[in-house]
């Protein structure tokens, strides 16, 4: 389905409006995407260490 041009005007705004927002959901498509087709075992533990260091960082 086609979008109007209000639409394509709409998202923009939103975009330009809630800039840190769009980047945070961007950033987490693109890191879920990585992890879900891309991966290697290696990249998986390397990631999984980062995430348990992350987890610590704002446990504290």
């Amino acid at each position: 389905m086609a979008m109007t041009e209000a639409q394509h005007l709409a998202i923009n705004k939103y975009r330009r409006k809630n800039r840190a927002r769009t980047q945070y959901i961007n950033r987490k498509s693109v890191a879920k995407n990585f992890i879900l087709k891309d991966a290697t075992a290696n990249d998986l533990t390397m990631l999984l260490n980062c995430i348990k260091q992350r987890q610590h960082e704002l446990s504290n």
